[in-house]
């Protein structure tokens, strides 16, 4: 990937179906004074074409297109010239799912189509998509490893685990659902535990991500709801443009939604559930930051960390970016730094150490 010179703005390659999109986000970036536009592509076919013959920096792709679509791009892409690519997706049928697995398979983040491309259609479409290409600018491309194939979900009995005495709290962002797609799938039923994760995603798409996740996981994997009872091996997805925190007392959690002012920025935010982890389950809890841009979950995890829950961050050499991970290091919040491929078995050791504690 051609890196952009000291005179020269990352350039992008701006590709959507529709000629109106196409300008749109042509106009967006070409306004900005931190981008540059490298050129369009009409399909996924003309991406692949010029990725090669144009070399941008970074990528938006668009999922439902004629020929080849944005999934077919995109594995092309990444197995070939590997670069950031920022999804611009809409919401409706099948495409928040399919954006939810180009994130798997490598895309870096997921910016939400405008209902209208006119009047005030576009009118958030700016900010959430230099936000999502400053993002993809800091991130390394060689960090990310596409899943190819879903994991098949564990068999997973029916029944309810019961109340949960003891909870995994995780925050991501920027290569996150990635992450959380090694992360989850490999946590296993039977430690008691609730796990509530706050991932950066615009609203609408956390529903298909709990859905993906689920169909991946042993645990059961939901999209968070107002006075939900937290329970053991059940795993919360905070859902997009919502805080969500845990409140009561161990044994008897349910979550909270609201709509409160962004936090770093971001809504769900890490720090608004951490410290709320901390006050409800104390010792009994791990806390987690993953790979993400900015400092969301630092402060959070330092409370959990104070309140005597054991704590993680993800190592630079794993994480997309590593900004989240490295203010929590740098504030003395986790107490180990583990690579993504072990951070599940650590957090499971110290859950199952939890489990038998409360047993006694």
């Amino acid at each position: 990937m051609a890196s952009a010179s000291s005179s020269t703005l990352p350039s992008v390659l701006v590709v959507d179906d529709s000629a109106l999109l196409r300008k749109l986000l042509s106009d967006i970036v070409a306004a900005s004074g931190e981008f540059r536009v490298a050129g369009t592509a009409r399909n996924g076919l003309d991406a692949v074409r010029k990725v090669h013959a144009l070399d941008p920096d970074l990528v938006t792709m668009d999922i439902t297109m004629p020929e080849l679509d944005g999934l077919g791009a995109i594995g092309y892409i990444m197995s070939e010239a590997p670069r950031p690519i920022v999804v611009v997706s809409a919401l409706a049928g099948r495409d928040s799912a399919e954006a939810i697995r180009a994130l798997e398979l490598g895309a870096v983040d997921l910016v939400l189509k405008p209902d209208r491309v006119i009047g005030d259609g576009p009118r958030d479409l700016a900010p959430r998509l230099l936000d999502a290409l400053r993002a993809a600018a800091a991130s390394d491309p060689l960090r990310v490893r596409a899943l190819a194939r879903p994991r098949a979900a564990a068999p997973r009995a029916a029944a309810r685990s019961g109340a949960a005495k003891i909870a995994l709290a995780i925050a991501a962002s920027t290569g996150g659902p990635r992450a959380l797609c090694e992360v989850i799938p490999a946590l296993p039923r039977g430690l008691g535990a609730a796990v509530l994760i706050v991932q950066h995603m615009p609203p609408g798409f956390t529903r298909s991500f709990a859905e993906r996740l689920d169909g991946q996981s042993a645990l059961r994997v939901v999209e968070g709801e107002q006075r939900m009872p937290v329970e053991a091996d059940t795993v919360y997805v905070a859902p997009g443009d919502w805080h969500m925190r845990v409140a009561g007392a161990a044994g008897q959690v349910t979550l909270a939604l609201d709509q409160g002012p962004a936090l770093h920025g971001v809504r769900p935010a890490a720090d608004v559930l951490f410290p709320t982890v901390a006050e409800v389950f104390g010792r009994a809890a791990v806390g987690v930051v993953l790979t993400g841009m900015g400092r969301d979950g630092a402060e959070g995890l330092a409370a959990m960390r104070r309140a005597g829950a054991f704590t993680l961050a993800q190592d630079r050499a794993t994480s997309v970016i590593y900004g989240m991970p490295q203010a929590a290091v740098q504030g003395g919040a986790a107490a180990e730094v583990v690579p993504l491929e072990r951070v599940a078995d650590r957090a499971a050791t110290e859950l199952a150490r939890l489990g038998r504690a409360a047993a006694v």
